[in-house]
């Protein structure tokens, strides 16, 4: 057992001064002391059934409390003091609480209590920067990921046995975009010092050729942005144009050059807009801070694109529609595995649509559909619709496979709750569209066909071939994915690319809108707003 000096743990928990060790058997007043430590932290750490797990494993013995855990409580005291930069709750984490803890642990018992204190700090901060510090699910019903949490018993076994430095250090996401984003957090926040993108354009839209006041403003923000060097130029000209199609790039308008209207209000947002929704993307980065595949299908909502991701580099992109911004047919945000696409599908119409086709059925038409009872098809000459009614409608709807079949000719499955997979669609003209949000919930894909020649490639000499023989036998097929394929649904409205341009995207479900709240009100600074 060791023998504890009598001393204040301000020095050990600051500078770090040696303990006195000694090998001698304890005396009773000793044996007495460590008996309180270990009460203590039995205690204290009771709250936390992992964590008490933990201490119980080791005895009860403290891991801040000690001259030999400097390097600890420094780490931690140092990561604490740069949680701002993560974009985390800061007032979550009190530091001078626990130096104060620290400073008057003068006896073995308040020794006890103040480790376990810097314990439920350190656990609280971990997972925070680690999977996020919000609960998204229980402020938007439709956020369904499954956050990483780390198990406390393994993460605090983990760090006992770690550099304290580093193990802090790999919490956060260890992906290229966090640090991006982070990059982009201290930009925006020394933007903001400076004074932000300068005077809004006061116009309702400019275009080429144009000159006076509201070009200025417009070529000062747009330099201020980084799309524009230093110019004194007041007329919409050649090098003008081709930032404002830069920034429309960047921000999901349609790249024309000319600032109309949803370019003039995307220019107008301000830094500190702009850094709130950087807040929100690291935290949003948090909760995919896992594994997401070597080869992974990326799905951004607002962005209305699909990508395939190999070893981090996009290899396959489409344009994508998706759920409508009606309340019960917004895409829900979750990840799932792909196991297999079904070439020539059925439609088996929802409940919630097919509700909408009842009166038409009645009435002798939607001959399109396929009435379904126990899974067998029904002809409609041998029902007495004399006693059918909208109130006790008893079939199941299904349109057969063909090209006017509502998913088209391929869907990509990945069997989750919600019904959601991605799929063909005989509407490809809503492809054209800028906002692109029609769908039930599914996502529907511009370029299916080469999605599928993509994903079989890694299994069929000749995927292309491959493919086209099942389409035109016309019989309804699933074709299984030798290697399953992760896919994630995210909703981003802000990154940074690999070229370092901050991208946005409009909050068309307004969730971005109610997780601000909710940061806000734990108190999360934005440069700006409550700084």
């Amino acid at each position: 057992m060791l023998k504890i000096a009598k001393l204040s743990l301000l020095s050990l928990a600051l500078a770090g001064t040696p303990m006195v060790v000694t090998l001698v058997a304890p005396t009773q007043a000793e044996a007495q002391a460590f008996s309180a430590l270990r009460q203590a932290i039995a205690e204290a750490s009771s709250t936390e059934e992992q964590l008490a797990a933990f201490y119980r494993e080791r005895d009860f013995q403290p891991i801040w409390t000690t001259a030999e855990a400097a390097d600890r409580r420094n780490a931690l005291f140092s990561a604490l003091s740069e949680a701002s930069n993560h974009g985390l709750p800061t007032q979550r984490y009190d530091a001078d609480a626990l130096r104060a803890a620290f400073e008057g642990a003068t006896n073995p018992y308040m020794m006890g209590q103040a480790d376990v204190q810097a314990s439920l700090l350190f656990l609280q901060y971990a997972q925070d920067v680690h999977s996020g510090f919000l609960e998204p699910g229980d402020i938007v019903g439709d956020i369904v990921h499954t956050l990483p949490r780390r198990d406390p018993l393994e993460l605090f076994t983990e760090f006992v046995s770690a550099n304290p430095y580093d193990y802090i250090g790999t919490l956060p996401p260890q992906h290229p975009e966090y640090t991006r984003l982070m990059r982009a957090k201290l930009h925006l926040e020394n933007l903001i010092d400076q004074g932000g993108y300068g005077p809004t354009v006061q116009a309702g839209s400019l275009a080429p050729g144009a000159t006076g006041n509201a070009v200025v403003q417009l070529r000062n923000r747009l330099m201020a942005m980084g799309y524009l060097e230093r110019s004194a130029t007041a007329t919409y000209g050649a090098r003008l144009q081709q930032a404002v199609v830069e920034f429309q790039i960047d921000n999901g308008i349609t790249p024309d050059g000319v600032a109309g209207s949803a370019t003039i209000q995307a220019v107008n947002r301000s830094a500190s807009e702009h850094l709130s929704e950087v807040i929100l993307a690291m935290e949003r980065q948090r909760w995919l801070n896992f594994d997401r595949g070597e080869r992974h299908i990326f799905v951004n909502l607002p962005d209305f694109h699909t990508r395939v991701i190999d070893d981090g580099e996009v290899t396959f992109i489409t344009r994508s529609v998706i759920g409508s911004a009606a309340s019960d047919r917004r895409t829900p945000e979750f990840s799932d595995t792909m196991e297999h696409m079904v070439i020539n599908p059925s439609w088996y119409v929802p409940r919630s649509i097919a509700r909408g086709y009842i009166p038409s059925i009645l009435a002798g038409g939607a001959n399109h559909l396929q009435l379904m009872a126990n899974g067998r098809p029904v002809n409609r000459a041998n029902v007495d619709w004399s006693r059918v009614s909208a109130g006790n409608f008893p079939f199941d709807l299904r349109q057969p496979p063909g090209p006017r079949n509502a998913l088209g000719l391929v869907k990509f499955m990945f069997p989750n709750q919600w019904n959601i997979y991605l799929h063909d669609s005989p509407d490809q003209h809503l492809m054209t569209h800028e906002v692109r949000a029609y769908s039930a919930g599914c996502v529907r894909l511009d370029d299916p066909f080469e999605l599928a020649y993509h994903l079989l490639a890694a299994q069929e000499a000749d995927p292309i071939n491959f493919f086209h023989t099942v389409l035109d036998s016309r019989r309804e097929t699933q074709v299984n994915l030798q290697t399953p394929i992760p896919v994630h649904l995210v909703y981003w409205t802000s990154w940074v690319d690999t070229e370092g341009r901050l991208n946005f995207r409009n909050d068309i479900y307004g969730r971005n809108a109610e997780l601000r709240r909710a940061i806000r009100n734990l108190g999360v600074e934005i440069r700006g707003v409550n700084s």
